[in-house]
Parts: structure tokens; sequence; C-alpha cells
């Protein structure tokens, strides 16, 4: 497909972009720096992606007030909390974008109001535009008083012009979107005011337009401020999304509203609107994970733009230039949002316009590196990517002395990635792996559709490792005889793991997931599967889509306990997709025995018997370190990766070996 439309230039207000290629905003935790402007760390990252190709950079959400709502300093940029350091600090990044011929928007927030992640902000009560729930606490949000609205706007305009004075080309408003304050402000189910931000909806977008007029009147007209916009809500109830495809009464924003409310913004004089749909309350919808297709918004920007005449972004799993080049062609949109894509390929724009697609490293939208550390660590980085975010502090690592001849034992992510980071250092990997493929547990995990993008990293390492010259030996069992007499200067076993399996006294049918992923075993019409972890859920949902009735028995109260740091957008949509397809599952429960097709389940009301044809263990995974224990003590340099070190997930495994063979 022709990609031609992709790299024509766009305009945002005042602002000419080079292409069509906007990088999403992403909140920026672990950026900042303790006066409030930009840490080091948080340059490099904007700057990489500028270098990249990226036309317009929009930086992770910022804040303007510090007195509503408590944001610790340090943890996110601040306007104008510490004018010099930030204008200082910001300067410096805008004109090192600015070098690439990129241009740089800063992202604006008024607050998070009901939505504060706990960890992420102070602890004072939460605010919100009336006395309604906290998404993630057992609590009520205290409501907003005019006098705080006021100061909010005000802030907004000392922000801006600061930003403006930095060397910003505009600013984002955060947002009328996922539910943030100004989202709430804008949603009747959860603004109940009687004042003039409540009631209608042109008195519930007050809030957002006094802010856009604040901006303008301190920066000029000709000064672009664009808004974040969700189109619709997907709200069933409190703490309730809607998933793909259901039929649901909307409690929040419904399509005909969200219309009327993006005609409402462009009258107001926002210079493009950045959309997409959801809130927090269905959190997969705007962030997310694998479970949702490839180009999800862009049926929803299509219906925005058919309604103004200002540019639409559409964000939303488009890294796929034949996705995004169609986008456009077909009138859904303006501009293309990059986000989690560009965590882990900084150059993936660069390389789509070079026609070296196949060189991208692909996004697994598993969101661990990213939104799962936000949550859980307050700081932003990539699963696939150990660089995002640390681009200076985990740069490679130059060559001192004689390259080393290095055998590494296994092909999975943890040997591939070390055999790539050594490559790039220029020291002599050689990589052995006993099956005919690389990628290790990336094969099976990525045979179910909503899992394609695992199989997409085996191949971009089998990519690298060519384009690298890495000597790649298929079908290679190593022993420790054989390793040993190998003229080699260190040794890496990254041989990953196995499944745990007991016997239930039914043996021939008795499956590993991996054996029925392949397509080893077949699971037959009905299916228990043990274990409600990641692999046995998302097991279960790919066979009850080929229509297998599944049972998920778990020891466990609930399933997905264990898994992390797995963000509560995955986990959610996760959570719900099983009972949607129709997984029956027990929780608290023990399976006993399987004979004669019938699987006998210890719960707290008593036995319970299972009519199955198979029975899939996804209990966990054991280290496979023997190879190791074999070598360690007369290997004169040997290291242990991977789930071969300790059975983990796909982040830790890559960010390990990352580490370790960027020291050797």
């Amino acid at each position: 497909m022709d990609h031609s439309i992709l790299f024509s230039s766009a305009r945002i207000g005042s602002v000419q972009i080079k292409n069509r290629y906007v990088m999403a905003p992403m909140g920026p935790l672990g950026l900042s720096d303790a006066g409030g402007g930009w840490s080091q760390r948080g340059i490099d990252y904007y700057v990489a992606r500028a270098k990249g190709g990226t036309g317009l950079i929009t930086t992770g959400v910022t804040f303007s007030d510090t007195d509503v709502e408590t944001h610790g300093v340090g943890n996110v940029p601040l306007s104008t909390f510490n004018p010099p350091q930030f204008i200082r600090t910001s300067r410096e990044m805008c004109e090192r974008v600015h070098a690439y011929d990129a241009k740089i928007f800063l992202q604006m927030s008024a607050g998070f109001g009901r939505v504060t992640i706990p960890g992420t902000v102070g602890d004072a009560q939460a605010v919100a535009p009336s006395a309604i729930p906290h998404r993630w606490l057992d609590t009520t949000c205290r409501p907003l008083r005019i006098s705080e609205v006021r100061r909010i706007v005000e802030s907004f305009g000392q922000g801006a012009r600061n930003a403006q004075k930095a060397g910003f080309d505009g600013v984002e408003i955060h947002a009328v979107h996922e539910g943030y304050l100004l989202d709430q402000f804008a949603i009747s189910m959860f603004n109940r005011r009687s004042d003039e931000y409540g009631g209608s909806l042109e008195n519930r977008l007050r809030f957002a337009r006094e802010i856009l007029e604040e901006i303008k009147s301190r920066c000029g007209a000709d000064f672009p401020v664009s808004l974040r916009f969700s189109l619709k809500s997907m709200i069933k109830d409190w703490r309730d999304g809607a998933l793909p495809e259901e039929t649901f009464e909307e409690r929040g924003r419904d399509t005909e509203e969200g219309i009327q409310a993006a005609r409402l913004l462009e009258s107001f004089g926002y210079d493009a609107l950045s959309c997409d749909v959801g809130t927090y309350d269905s959190w997969w919808w705007n962030h997310p994970p694998m479970y949702q297709k490839k180009g999800l918004y862009r049926a929803f920007c299509k219906v925005v733009k058919q309604a103004v005449s200002v540019p639409v972004i559409c964000a939303g799993r488009m890294d796929d230039p034949d996705v995004a080049a169609a986008a456009l062609s077909e009138g859904d949109c303006d501009m293309i949002g990059l986000g989690r894509p560009l965590l882990a390929d900084p150059e993936i724009v660069n390389k789509i316009r070079s026609k070296r697609f196949d060189q991208v490293r692909p996004c697994l939208s598993c969101q661990e590196g990213c939104m799962g550390r936000i949550q859980h660590f307050a700081a932003l980085s990539c699963a696939v990517n150990p660089q995002a975010g640390r681009e200076s502090d985990m740069a490679l690592t130059p060559l001192v002395g004689a390259p080393k001849h290095v055998m590494i034992i296994g092909g999975g992510v943890a040997g591939c990635e070390a055999a790539r980071v050594l490559a790039l250092r220029g020291h002599t990997p050689e990589l052995f792996e006993r099956t005919e493929r690389l990628g290790g547990n990336l094969i099976p995990g990525g045979v179910p559709d909503f899992k394609e993008d695992d199989h997409a990293l085996a191949a971009w390492y089998v990519t690298m490792l060519a384009q690298l010259g890495v000597p790649v030996h298929l079908g290679s069992e190593i022993t420790s005889e054989i390793a040993s007499r190998g003229d080699f200067d260190a040794v890496i076993v990254a041989t990953g793991s196995v499944p745990k399996v007991f016997s239930l006294g039914d043996d021939e049918r008795t499956f590993t997931a991996a054996q029925v992923l392949l397509g080893e075993r077949d699971a037959g019409r009905r299916a228990a599967v043990i274990g409600g972890g990641l692999v046995g859920c998302e097991l279960a949902l790919w066979l009850a889509m080929n229509g297998t009735h599944v049972t998920i028995v778990e020891a466990m109260s609930r399933i997905l306990a264990l898994n992390g740091p797995l963000c509560s957008a995955n986990r959610d949509m996760l959570e719900r997709l099983v009972p949607y397809n129709g997984i029956s599952v027990i929780t608290s429960a023990q399976a006993k025995s399987y004979a004669d097709g019938i699987l006998t389940v210890e719960t707290s009301d008593g036995a319970q018997k299972l009519p199955c044809d198979s029975v899939i263990l996804s209990v966990g995974y054991r280290e496979n370190n023997a190879l190791y224990e074999k070598l360690a003590s007369s290997a004169p340099e040997i290291y242990l990766l991977g789930d071969a070190r300790h059975v983990s997930n796909i982040m830790y495994a890559i960010w390990d070996a990352f580490e370790i063979a960027n020291h050797i």
C-alpha cells in the first residue's frame, strides 16, 4: 500500500507539521526534576521521538495548579510551580526537538478528580464536580468550589504563557476525555451542579471554554490549543464499562451528545481534537489492551471529523502503516497518533518512511512497562524497550578491550535480547536454540489472534539478529559437555522454564497450555483449564472464541490475582471477557481427580463433577536451570537469564537480558 499520505504535511492552527504523525500523550511519570521542570531523562525521551521522525510531539500530562489538587513536585512537570526552572528545562527540550524539524505541544491538565490513581497524587480528599464516588477508592469526592475552578482556569493561562516563552509550539488541554476532571464536568452522570458549571451541555463545557479563553488571552489567538476528547464514554454503571460489540445503555456521554460537544468545542475556538472513546470506568477503551482490535477508534473519529472542520487526530493501536494510511485516505481523521508504539520503537516513523517496517520493534499492548508501571511504581517505560524513558541512563556501554565470544544457550526473548545487545556493542555472540524456531514462549503465547504481536516480536528478533550477523543455530541441544568444549569467553544460559504438571488420573487427556496452543493436542468440545492466571485466562478466551466450552478452575479467590505489574485496563477487560464469552469460573477450588471424562473439583461447597473432554494445566512454570547448575562452577564467566533465573514475564526477561548484555 502507498504510505505517502502519511508523510504529507498538516496544520494545526498556525503551526505547520511536516508529516501526519503525532506522538500521543502518555503520562511522563519519572521524567520531571525536583524543581518541577523536565529531568534530563524527560528531555532525552522526547528528543529521541523527534529524532525518530515524529512530526508533532505531545508531552504527557503536566499541571499548572497544585493547590486544588495536590501533585508532588518531581512526579510530573509543573508549569507554574517554579517558572524559571520549568522554562529553562523546557527551552532546552524544545530547541533540541526543533532541530529535527518536529513541533512540540505541552499537554496541560485540569486534574484527575475522581480518577486519581493512589500513589501518584497527594493524600488529600479527591475533588470532583459533585459529591460522587471515587473510581478506585471507596470514598466520596469533595465538590469543587467556583473559586477553585477559577483558580485552575487562571493557572492554565500562566502555565501556557510559560510554555510559550519556553518555545512550545502550542498546548493540548487534558481533557474532555477519559473521565478526567474536565470530562467529569462535561458528563451529566458526574456533574450534578446547579450553578453556571452544571445543567446544560454548554454549562458543563464552560470550564473547558474558560480555559481556552484564558490561554488565548495570554498567548494570543494564533497560539494553537488542541483538546483531548472522547466522543463516547462506554459506561454501563459506576466502575462498570462496556465491551466491544456489547449492547448496553450509555450512562455517560453518548454519541449524539458527543457530536454536540465536539461542535461546541470547535465553536469555542479549539484548534484540533485528539479523539478516542471511553473513561476510567471503561479503561480498556482509552488504554486498549491486545484484546481490542487495531485501529479501534477509526469509526468514532470519523463521526467527529464529519461534525467539525478542525483537524482530528486518531490514535489507538495505529502502528500498522496500512491501517494508518487507510484512515487518512478514507476520511476517518487528519493525523495519526502513536503512543505506546513510540515507546517500543522511537524510530518507527522514520522506519515506515524508509520502508523498513520489518525492523520496527512491535508494541505488545501488554501495558506492563507503561501503564502497569505508572500505576504501581509511578514510572513510565516499555516492556520491550528497556531504554524508553531512560535513553541516556541505559545507553549502550562502549566496548572496552577485545570483543568477547559469547555462547548464548536458549532462543527465547532473553537469549535473543542478549544476543542483539552484545552484537550492537561489538561482541561476538553465538546463539543456540534446541527447537527449530526463535521466540520461546512467544510462539505458543502468540497463537491467539489477539496476541499476534507476540509473533511479531519473535519475527523482529529474527530480523535483527540476521541483520547484525549473529550466528543462530536452531535444533541445537546444548549439553554441559558441548558448552565446556566450546571456544567461548562467556556463557549466557537462557534455557527458559517448563510448565508445572501433575497427574489427576487420566494423563492421556491432560495437556499443557502450550500443547493445546501449538495444536499438538485437541482440547475437544469441553475443556477444563486449571489455573486462572494470565496464561490460563487467555487460553480459555481463545478456546471459547473457537467454539470450546471452557471452565476455569482457580485455587485463589479470584482470577488474575498474581500477575503484575498488570495494567488495570488489561486485567479488567480480560476479567469481563471471560464471562462475556460464556466461560465458567470456579474459584477457591482445587482439582482432585480426572477419570472417565469427569473432573472432580473440591470447593468450599463440596465436590463438583465437571464433564470435560480434556484438562489443560496452566498452573505456572518452573525454572529450567539444570544446565546452568552444571556449568556454574567451571565456566570462567557465566550468567543466568530470563525464566531460567526466575519465572516472570516478557518485560523482565528483556530488561534483565539488556542489563547483563550491556555490561559484559
